[in-house]
């Protein structure tokens, strides 16, 4: 692990850890007969970590110029699996969304990995353009051609959160790869219009918007979650409850596991905790920005500044969704929520992001 950014590991080992904790005690409130609060750490930290660190090493020792030229191919697999869902006896439906692959008693999410593969193939096509990438028909034209197929994707799903911020993400990274700032423009179009789209189409997407406006629209529905987080943020203060002493986990936060967390950990380690996590994601950024400002390769600087910007807007996009100031989207927490295809995604990230800084 020579010449690789110490800091940059150190910020995602905290984040681990305290996904560890925020993990164990989100697990008590468990409340149905089918998994314990051991079986879900042990699948969580003893499966899940240990593949998604493995993904780690792979992903570091990768040579850039393999991964640039299997860019393409990784990403048109990676896209290949995410249909999979759809095919009968092997995808598996969930709450009415169809965004899991199940072999055996085995289950992952593919638009994890998607995410990861949509933005290697976007770096390397972008450091293959150049300044051609500033033209429309080289350009602009492709990258509307990339959200209009993965829109159609994950609107089928439905994965609206998921597919929010992967084309925030490619918009951005456009914008970075030399994209005309009237063509990012037309792209944020797109990525407007394909949302308004997957609003119009999902009635429950229609109706987190309205809660966003209307924190008291439909309180035990779709603004239940909105309300029951900010009664956990609220009860939490400045320090917390403590660890463990979440009330709302107990069969009154939905998903305190999932995509809730950050109320659990809200309620538990108050103002002073959630501000650390704040904290800690921004590190993380900032280390992304220095490791790249230090590449001369277009195509690993492309690759770090998309992983590190994904992993950042999720994030946020989290954390903002629960405290109110953007509309629920249901997407996990990076490093701190329940699922082991996140957690796996995105220590591969990390894992591609610490070779990039090897040339730093």
């Amino acid at each position: 692990m020579k010449n690789r950014d110490w800091a940059l590991i150190g910020c995602s080992a905290i984040l681990v850890i305290a996904g560890f904790f925020a993990l164990a005690s989100s697990a008590l409130g468990l409340s149905d007969d089918v998994r314990t609060p051991v079986g879900v750490l042990t699948r969580q930290f003893l499966f899940a970590l240990g593949i998604g660190i493995a993904g780690l090493f792979i992903a570091d020792r990768i040579p850039m110029s393999w991964l640039r030229r299997a860019a393409f191919w990784i990403f048109g697999i990676t896209f290949l699996v995410t249909l999979a869902v759809f095919i009968p006896d092997v995808g598996f439906e969930s709450g009415g969304a169809k965004r899991w692959i199940a072999i055996g008693s085995f289950f992952f999410q593919p638009a994890e990995f998607l995410k990861i593969g949509f933005i290697l193939y976007l770096a390397a096509w972008l450091a293959s353009r150049g300044s051609a990438v500033r033209s429309f028909e080289f350009g602009a034209f492709p990258l509307l051609c990339m959200i209009g197929a993965l829109g159609a994707l994950f609107i089928r799903q439905p994965d609206i959160g998921t597919l929010g911020v992967i084309l925030l993400t490619g918009t951005a990274l456009f914008y970075v790869g030399g994209g005309r700032l009237r063509h990012v423009g037309i792209a944020g179009l797109a990525v407007a219009i394909f949302l308004v789209l997957a609003v119009a189409w999902r009635p429950y997407a229609l109706d987190r918007i309205l809660v966003f406006f209307d924190s008291s629209f439909d309180p035990q529905g779709a603004g239940y979650q909105v309300r029951q987080a900010a009664i956990a943020f609220g009860a939490g203060g400045i320090w917390g409850r403590g660890f463990g002493q979440s009330t709302q986990k107990f069969s009154y936060l939905p998903e305190p596991m999932g995509d809730a967390i950050f109320a659990v950990i809200g309620e538990e380690f108050g103002l002073a905790g959630t501000s650390l996590l704040v904290l800690l994601f921004l590190i993380f950024f900032w280390r992304v920005v220095i490791v790249v400002q230090s590449v001369q390769d277009p195509f690993a600087r492309l690759l770090g500044l998309g992983i590190g910007i994904l992993i950042t807007i999720q994030a946020f996009v989290n954390m903002g969704a629960l405290v109110g100031i953007l509309p629920l989207t249901g997407i996990t927490l990076p490093f701190i929520s329940h699922g082991g295809s996140s957690l796996v995604a995105t220590l591969a990230g990390v894992g591609l992001l610490l070779n990039i800084s090897k040339q730093a």
